[in-house]
């Protein structure tokens, strides 16, 4: 994906960076998105002492509940491109006291570097990979996000979990959203036609996928076992 100033990338990332600071509020989390993101990880259900990589971490909205989960035994591995965004999700580490099982790796998920991830793994709890994936809001603003799927699948251990959270358009009385999601997809620039948890249902192991949805449809939460 490319970066660089002027690249096809540039102003997508610059709007995405460039609302870091405001992101939580301005992202209708409390009263929106917050549903999805609960919702996905209930589904996803990291267990104490679980690796789990947070792709496309963003602000680390995701890390309270996960790093609650995992415990000090487990480890949280937060992974954005956004220097930004990774700075406030820092900060949230450093307040809330949780140096102990969350790390930050800085990369774009179409070029994230499964040696690199091994080598965090290892360096902290003695392991090659992961036991669970989790995204959400993540994989709808990535275009290139079939590479970014099968390079995040391939830092997960045989048998691990997946989760994938995102938005399609809202139905029935739900629609009255639809400002709202159209506000939080040009924040992040997001496509909210793309559905990237058909990714996840397409390579689940039979039998194992759960979905459920909140705000009328707006947002879906899917999490199955991969093979």
């Amino acid at each position: 994906m490319d970066q660089t100033p002027g690249g096809p990338m540039a102003t997508p990332l610059r709007r995405y960076s460039a609302g870091a600071r405001w992101y939580d509020v301005l992202s209708g989390e409390r009263w929106v998105y917050g549903a999805g993101r609960a919702a996905g990880i209930e589904l996803l259900a990291p267990a104490r002492g679980d690796i789990v990589v947070d792709l496309g971490c963003g602000t680390g909205l995701n890390f309270p509940a996960l790093a609650a989960a995992v415990g000090r035994e487990g480890l949280v591995v937060g992974v954005d491109r956004s220097a930004e965004m990774l700075a406030m999700a820092r900060r949230r580490v450093a307040d809330r006291g949780w140096g102990d099982r969350v790390r930050i790796i800085q990369s774009d998920a179409v070029e994230l570097d499964e040696a690199r991830v091994r080598a965090v793994l290892r360096a902290e709890r003695d392991r090659d990979l992961a036991d669970g994936l989790f995204a959400t809001y993540a994989l709808s603003v990535i275009d290139r996000r079939e590479v970014a799927w099968e390079r995040a699948k391939s830092v997960l251990r045989p048998g691990a979990r997946a989760g994938v959270v995102d938005m399609q358009p809202p139905r029935g009385r739900w629609r009255v959203l639809s400002p709202l999601a159209r506000v939080a997809c040009a924040t992040g620039g997001a496509d909210i036609g793309s559905r990237p948890w058909r990714m996840l249902e397409r390579d689940a192991a039979p039998g194992t996928v759960q979905r459920v949805e909140r705000k009328g449809g707006h947002l879906v939460a899917v999490a199955a076992q991969l093979p």
